[in-house]
């Protein structure tokens, strides 16, 4: 289970101080596909790096699983990345001088597992997501879609209790979206992995079963399946 209570995240400007989210709450079940929409500046991108542990929030509490992440040091977010959350970002981020494979295996350096356990990992999801044939391949000898695919399988390599995917589409013509909103979709059915997924379109996030609707850092009422702030608990986790 995911439980947000009380979040709230500000920025200091020189000019002023930005409020990014304001005292949201919210529970999502374990397991789930949710989206986060808004338009830009309601605090999406901001919601996934608390949840991620890519920041630490101004006030509040962040639950994932039995963490809490609002009480970690950055040492300790930095490990809890590296062992439960996958990230796929707007563009590919993948690093150019490395094959497909390559880059897929890298978030498993940080983890105790022999070349051949290694290998068999990122064999097995590049197979599933159907990119066997472009293991050896640069990320510009990929098109966008594959590039794309090839962040997924970046993502899952670890076996992540938690997907983080920031706008996955943005980039993307609507065809070549889709397609990769499929494999999110297909990659999330028979995993206990939770998928959560910010975007401007409609369509994609037609496939979600939760909705966090976000407009200048507060939750909306058109959020669908999450539950409120009221159902919050009062403490979870150590």
């Amino acid at each position: 289970m995911i439980a947000v209570r009380d979040l709230y995240k500000q920025y200091a400007t020189p000019q002023r101080v930005v409020r990014a989210l304001s005292g949201i709450s919210f529970v999502l079940a374990e397991g789930g596909l949710c989206a986060i929409v808004g338009p830009s500046g309601s605090g999406k991108s901001t919601l996934l790096g608390l949840l991620g542990g890519l920041d630490s929030p101004t006030s509040g509490e962040v639950h994932v699983g039995p963490f809490a992440l609002h009480r970690m040091s950055p040492a300790q977010r930095t490990r809890f990345r590296a062992a439960r959350v996958g990230f796929v970002f707007q563009s590919s981020n993948l690093v150019p001088v490395l094959t497909a494979a390559e880059n897929v295996a890298l978030p498993l350096t940080l983890l105790r597992l022999s070349a051949r356990e290694r290998s068999l990992k990122v064999d097995t999801l590049l197979h599933e997501l159907g990119l066997r044939e472009v293991a050896h391949h640069r990320p510009a000898e990929l098109s966008g879609g594959q590039q794309q695919r090839v962040g997924i399988a970046r993502a899952l390599v670890t076996a992540p209790a938690l997907v983080l995917a920031d706008e996955p589409t943005a980039h993307l013509d609507s065809r070549t979206g889709r397609d990769v909103m499929d494999v999110l979709q297909s990659m999330h059915r028979g995993r206990s992995t939770t998928f959560i997924f910010s975007t401007h379109d409609p369509a994609v996030e037609s496939i979600a079963d939760e909705r966090i609707a976000l407009r200048d850092g507060m939750i909306m009422p058109t959020s669908r399946g999450c539950k409120n702030h009221g159902d919050t608990p009062q403490h979870l986790g150590p």
